[in-house]
């Protein structure tokens, strides 16, 4: 894969750390390594959900290196960000549940690879922005589009408009994180609520998240009856007939994710 992403596998759970030392920022090679192991881990059936962090103890990941755009090469810039936006949607489309566990800053690229996550825990120290207009840049890797839906227009405006910094608590405060923890902690807590997602059934998980999100490109309207589609399809697979089954038989389920 790469040696700038570090993969480690627990139970149901595969753990990514960015590992581009001293701020972790992405580079082609790294982004480029994050879409195809989402796809591997798409097509692995024992992988539910996954948890991404940062080596260290400063930064989550400080987004793209800006020497990339020192020199105003078009083509480069063309291509950093179609690599950004294959490795952030590919990010965003994962099956299963994806939790960013946030322990440290996490500027520009480095939040909208959280903003990519279904769910972000950060450290209480840990500190966000999207300050790419302060260089003349813009988010270009989804952040325009997923802070807007987590946190309404207005904070958006203000994040990218006027370059401010928040802190996790500010963040948590206007639903940019779900979870604010201690120092230390992020992980912890992202891996304990991935253990959570392996008692759901992964089939119903991946209907459910495609169906919330579905009002980012719809209607109500359009949903309801997908939703209803959905759960009447559920019926063709093993997961339905095992969870119905272990819990009418007060035991655990044992899910085979099909």
């Amino acid at each position: 894969m790469t040696k700038l992403l570090k993969v480690e596998r627990q139970d149901h759970t595969a753990l990514i750390t960015i590992a581009n030392p001293p701020a972790n920022t992405w580079t082609a090679e790294s982004l480029a390594g994050l879409r195809d192991l989402i796809k591997e881990l798409n097509a692995d059936k024992e992988i539910y959900a996954l948890v991404i962090t940062g080596e260290g103890d400063k930064f989550f990941s400080a987004g793209a290196d800006l020497n990339l755009f020192a020199a105003g090469d078009k083509g480069v810039a063309s291509d950093m960000s179609r690599i950004f936006g294959e490795a952030f949607e590919t990010l965003a489309n994962f099956r299963g549940v994806s939790i960013a566990a946030i322990n440290g800053y996490a500027m520009g690229g480095g939040l909208e690879v959280a903003l990519a996550c279904d769910i972000r825990i950060a450290e209480q120290q840990a500190q966000m922005a999207l300050p790419e207009a302060s260089v003349g840049l813009l988010p270009c890797a989804g952040g325009t589009q997923n802070l807007s839906l987590l946190v309404g227009e207005g904070w958006a405006k203000r994040l990218i408009l006027c370059g401010e910094r928040i802190t996790a608590e500010k963040a948590e405060k206007i639903g940019l994180v779900e979870e604010v923890v201690e120092q230390g902690q992020a992980l912890e807590a992202a891996l304990a609520l991935a253990a959570k997602v392996a008692r759901q059934s992964p089939s119903s998980v991946a209907a459910c998240k495609s169906l919330i999100q579905m009002s980012r490109d719809g209607s109500i309207n359009s949903a309801l009856p997908l939703e209803r589609e959905k759960f009447v399809a559920l019926f063709d697979t093993q997961d339905q007939k095992e969870g119905v089954t272990a819990f009418l038989e007060k035991r655990k389920p044992t899910w085979v994710n099909g």
